[in-house]
């Protein structure tokens, strides 16, 4: 399947192949990595967990592998199924750094403030679920700031956000603003494999986590889309992850 990315036509078309495909790639790359991630987490022995219950290790696993998996599908794709540009590269037209950075801080601390909503209603600490050692600060802090942004940006904007402009094409318009709406497609994917919270969590915070994770979803698919880059999505990513686990370490550390 050759597809060409430029379109003349902006009308939306669901297709159920492209879209199957990419249902397919945006849970199964994830679940593919924890599987990986499940097998050498035999062969480690740190019990850190963080707020996912997930072992710091296996976090990193998860996310390496998870990464690694959505590289070779864009290398396979962009040589012979789908050869888009997939923002792998310095941005091509606005950086949206700044932009990145200042989103990125404004949910930081709406995600604090939706996630933590109890304790700050209680004026508890919130239970870290392990001790504030320099080595899990450390460990978690680098994950946040610096990891999580393109092992889970490449997967999602880079790979099927581009993917899916190329196979299903079309244009949303609400006044001036406009984006493709296979950057509202993949929010949507990317909130729902959030929604386990739902399972952990009461449902109000739950759900604002859901409403969080689309808002963060579109901005980042609006990003990669208008600089032709994965790079914003990437920062807005760590700043809004990053300030929220911050945060939290000062509070339970000093406040």
């Amino acid at each position: 399947m050759h597809v060409n990315q430029q379109f003349s036509d902006d009308r939306f078309r669901l297709k159920p192949i492209p879209l199957l495909i990419m249902i397919a790639m945006g849970i199964g790359i994830p679940i593919l990595g924890a599987a990986l991630a499940n097998l050498a987490s035999e062969c480690l022995h740190t019990q850190v967990r963080g707020p996912t219950g997930y072992t710091l290790s296996w976090i990193y696993i998860q996310h390496s592998m998870q990464l690694l998996l959505s590289l070779l599908t864009i290398l396979i794709f962009k040589k012979w199924l789908v050869p888009a540009d997939y923002g792998l590269h310095w941005p091509k037209r606005k950086s949206y750094f700044l932009p990145a950075v200042l989103w990125g801080i404004f949910f930081g601390v709406l995600m604090t403030v939706v996630d933590f909503a109890p304790q700050l209603l209680a004026h508890n600490k919130p239970d870290l679920g392990y001790p504030l050692t320099a080595s899990n600060v450390t460990g978690w802090l680098f994950f946040e700031w610096v990891f999580v942004g393109p092992t889970e940006e490449v997967p999602f904007r880079a790979l099927l956000v581009t993917y899916l402009i190329a196979t299903m094409p079309g244009k949303f318009r609400v006044g001036r603003f406009e984006m493709s709406w296979a950057g509202l497609l993949i929010a949507v994917i990317f909130a729902l494999l959030h929604a386990t919270n739902f399972a952990t969590r009461p449902w109000p915070q739950a759900l604002g986590q859901q409403v969080y994770a689309f808002a963060l979803g579109v901005l980042y698919a609006y990003w990669q889309e208008k600089s032709q880059s994965v790079m914003a999505p990437c920062i807005g990513h760590n700043v809004s992850d990053g300030l929220e686990f911050a945060i939290e370490y000062v509070w339970v550390g000093f406040l």
